[in-house]
């Protein structure tokens, strides 16, 4: 085989390569939402199997939630110390494991699976964009739009089929719960060849890569408080925008397909958002777009019409997409190389969902003491001014140091 043959099968087997490993992404992406996003519509089933309080049947809402806030801080120290591919690899085995226990005859297995699913959830979510910022370079914001659109759109659907899953299959909520653990397989089996290009990371002096520099960044704090603030408001819209619908008249099944609706605005706009990111000097502009998308529907949602309803629902489901895309970007953007991108994306991370699990309690709380919406929506609005002024400050063109 002459030197120009072997060029040629050489890129080849790295073009291959590079297309298996975009489809694993995608695969371990897949996983990241989907185990959590299919538990709500199961509770009232889980509820009357397991005899659970409603207070106990939110922990698990509330579990992964506090893991991700919890253990994000030592995810990229496990990537330094055995390689970024081998943790997601494991964290892979733990989300299994999570799938097994979860649906077995105690309540017991029920809140210890969902233990090891947010806790393997809680590391990929810190590690899979510095993965993305190390593998793909010249190719960040389509990869990593299309790695929030995969993360995303399986979110969905295991929202909309757990029902179908459980009743016109037959499956039951245990049945329905087991079956989100094919996409982990899939992602286990497509990612158990990268182990073998791991690369551990040094564990570098405090000036360089440590955690004291990185606490003491504005930058690294507008970009975390841009996370925490995003956080806060998806989570309160995830779990009160249906309740809403319903005090204004609209029946179950109609404000269900409302949080569809809302879930499914963001997807395009979750590819679209990170390749304009990419190629722009800054990000300040689409920042102001995010504030303006979800401040109008917010005040939307002030008025009883139902087309002002609909309406809030796609602009709140675009402004979502658009902040949860630039908090992922920001990642990536503002660092220097790949752990530095999972030390942010780790502090970022343990804040930000901190944040969003007092999203929910606080926007009930004030709507219990002021028995309506104008002051939990007022709470919300806020919070978008909140995401505007931190999210300008990260949107600048600059480097954590």
């Amino acid at each position: 085989m002459d030197a120009h043959s072997m060029e040629r099968t050489g890129e080849s087997r790295r073009k291959a390569a590079w297309i298996f490993l975009a489809v694993g992404v995608v695969f371990l992406a897949t996983n990241l939402r989907a185990p959590i996003t299919a538990v709500g519509p199961l509770v009232p089933s889980i509820q009357q199997s397991l005899h659970l309080s409603n207070a106990e049947a939110g922990i698990l809402t509330t579990i992964p939630l506090l893991a991700f806030a919890v253990l994000s801080p030592f995810a990229s120290r496990l990537a330094r110390r055995f390689g970024m591919e081998a943790v997601l690899l494991y964290s892979l085995l733990f989300l299994l494991i999570g799938h097994i226990m979860r649906p077995l005859d105690s309540a017991f297995f029920l809140f210890a699976g969902t233990i090891f699913i947010g806790t393997a959830i809680a590391v990929d979510n810190v590690l899979m964009p510095a993965l993305i910022k190390e593998k793909f370079a010249n190719q960040l914001g389509a990869m990593m739009g299309t790695y929030t659109v995969a993360m995303n759109l399986s979110a969905a659907l295991a929202s909309g089929f757990s029902i179908p899953l459980a009743e016109t299959w037959g499956l039951g909520w245990r049945g329905s719960l087991r079956f989100w653990a094919v996409l982990t397989i899939a992602a286990f089996l497509l990612w158990a060849p990268q182990v073998r290009y791991r690369k551990k990371v040094p564990l570098l002096p405090a000036a360089h890569t440590g955690r004291a520099p990185l606490w003491k960044s504005l930058l690294a704090w507008q970009v975390t408080i841009f996370m925490g603030v995003q956080s806060f408001l998806f989570y309160s819209l995830i779990t009160w925008l249906p309740v809403l619908l319903q005090s204004k008249g609209m029946n179950e099944e109609m404000a269900g397909w409302m949080l569809f609706l809302f879930q499914f605005a963001q997807l395009p706009f979750m590819f679209i958002v990170p390749v304009m990111a990419e190629k722009m000097e800054n990000q300040k502009l689409l920042v102001f777009l995010t504030f303006l998308l979800m401040a109008a529907g917010i005040v939307g949602c002030l008025f009883q019409s139902a087309s002002f309803m609909w309406l809030s629902a796609v602009l709140l489901g675009i402004g979502a997409g658009f902040a949860f895309s630039l908090a992922m970007m920001f990642f990536t953007l503002r660092t220097r190389h790949a752990m530095q991108a999972a030390d942010l994306s780790a502090m970022a991370q343990s804040f930000g969902y901190l944040l969003a699990a007092f999203g929910p309690p606080a926007f009930g709380w004030l709507y219990d003491i002021t028995k309506g919406w104008t002051a939990p929506l007022g709470l919300l609005l806020f919070a978008s001014g909140c995401l505007l002024f931190s999210g300008l400050g990260a949107a600048r063109n600059k480097y954590i140091s």
